[in-house]
């Protein structure tokens, strides 16, 4: 039979004291009195606890290092500390390094029997959701393999199972927060509280109670913080730049010394929450603009991660397009269908200034507009106005150019496209160029390019192109004809 626990201490009376306890609640036990002995049992043994002293007396290492060296092998294998000195400091050191639990000697049976079937219960909980966190990864998470995605994944992977800050950088819909969400769930803290504070939306007045919480008030009643509430687990701050000075001073402290007070009371609240922070904004400029406590940066800057505008990897927008398909789908328990090559590389022309958020956006419209008619592909004319419109010049002006747009078209990539779709995406963008050129005049696009003007009309209603501009040109054009004959 496995050792069920081990107990660690340099006392053979609290030795043999534990052992008789647990025993006697059918336990298999096991017993030694140095960090040598324990670190060889626990090599060999695979104890499910470990109970053990803080301070041992005549060993290499100490019950802390012993924790620390252990969870770093095994982060499921819960620790119970004990000690006849208990300190605060010596509480925190131990919960903040993993331990599930600390008791003070002289202590009661019955107390030691419940905190050891609860930290083996929770140890137990935290495998089986860990395994099934394998089974089952979140969908959402870093979608597509280009080159700047791949770079991106490894650097998250590796800070991920650390404990480290990490401030995470990016335009807005870039999925800052979906970052943070995968940090946190590949750490050891996965099957810990996520917690968010919004810094840009939260009132400033009651950004310090949500964070800190409220100590007892008039009526015996207080408030738990999200700093209290993420024990354990992650607090990411949202938007950080947009947190107000004086909080930003509070927070520099809290970090510092790893501990807080609730908003008026007098005790500390060790702190055991690994922070993550986001922001749009370039923070030393803010710096600079006396906007952004600078020792806050560097605090929260550990490790710096940036995520890519959409624009910067265009690559992964049909992966993502696949992916919001899927799910947007199912939502709408609509038929899952593709996207056609001539509205993929549409897509991949546009600029996204509202990133992957957009995207999405895109994605759902289109199944909203179009998910219950009956076609197999979803094409260009399924796309939205604003796509249709403006692709590839959502860096111009308004009034750019017909010639810049259709320069452009030499630089679109058709090669992986057939040559019928390629076609069908020249041809969308090409007459949207000439459109734009005679200023929505169909009857002069048409005779440029050598068209009839009703087959024209046909054409351009086909692909979407210039509808409204059309109508509109059309109107003019016969308000016009009423003013002469008037």
């Amino acid at each position: 039979m496995g050792v069920d626990i081990l107990i660690v201490d340099d006392e053979a009376d609290i030795r043999n004291l534990v052992k008789g306890i647990l025993e006697d609640e059918g336990y298999s036990i096991k017993t030694c009195a140095t960090s040598a002995e324990a670190y060889e049992i626990i090599k060999k043994d695979k104890p499910g606890l470990i109970i053990q002293d803080i301070w041992l007396q005549g060993s290499a290492d100490d019950g802390l290092k012993i924790l620390h060296n252990a969870r770093t092998e095994n982060p499921y294998l819960p620790f119970i500390m004990i000690s006849g000195h208990g300190t605060i400091e010596t509480a925190v050191a131990a919960i903040k390094e993993g331990a599930y639990d600390f008791i003070e000697k002289p202590f009661k049976s019955d107390r030691l029997i419940l905190m050891v079937r609860r930290a083996l219960e929770n140890a137990a909980l935290k495998k089986e959701n860990a395994a099934l966190k394998r089974q089952a990864k979140p969908a959402e998470t870093l979608i597509g393999n280009s080159p700047v995605i791949q770079k991106l994944k490894t650097l998250i992977e590796r800070a991920a199972p650390t404990k480290s800050r990490v401030l995470l950088t990016g335009e807005q819909g870039t999925g800052k927060d979906i970052v943070a969400r995968f940090i946190h769930s590949n750490s050891e803290r996965a099957e810990e509280p996520f917690l968010v504070v919004n810094c840009a939306t939260l009132n400033p007045q009651h950004l310090e109670a949500e964070l800190f919480g409220e100590g007892v008030d008039e009526n015996g009643t207080s408030r738990i913080g999200l700093l209290e509430q993420a024990h354990g687990g992650t607090l990411l701050l949202d938007e950080v730049s947009d947190m107000p000075l004086e909080t930003q001073t509070k927070i520099v402290r809290v970090l510092q010394e790893e501990r807080f007070q609730r908003s008026g009371s007098q005790g500390f609240v060790p702190l055991d929450v690994r922070i993550l922070a986001t922001t749009n904004r370039n923070l030393l400029q803010a710096i600079k603009d006396g906007g952004f406590r600078e020792d806050l940066y560097y605090r929260l800057n550990v490790v710096p991660i940036h995520i890519p505008p959409l624009k910067e990897r265009s690559e992964d927008i049909e992966a993502l397009c696949t992916h919001f398909l899927n799910v947007l789908s199912a939502a709408f328990r609509t038929e899952i269908r593709p996207l056609n090559a001539a509205a993929l590389q549409m897509l991949k022309n546009y600029n996204w200034p509202g990133n992957v958020r957009q995207l999405r956006n895109v994605i759902e419209w289109m199944l909203i507009m179009h998910g219950q008619e009956n076609i197999k592909e979803y094409g260009p004319s399924e796309l939205p106005p604003e796509i249709n419109k403006r692709i590839n010049t959502a860096n111009t002006d308004e009034k750019s150019t017909a010639a810049s747009q259709i320069a452009s078209i030499t630089k679109t990539d058709f090669l992986d496209l057939s040559l019928r779709d390629a076609r069908a995406a020249f041809e969308t963008e090409y007459l949207r160029a000439q459109i734009e050129r005679f200023d929505g005049n169909v009857s002069k696009t048409a005779q440029f390019i050598g068209m009839e003007r009703s087959a024209l009309h046909r054409k351009l209603k086909s692909l979407s192109v210039g509808e409204d501009e059309n109508q509109e040109a059309e109107e003019n054009q016969k308000a016009d004809q009423i003013r002469k004959r008037a």
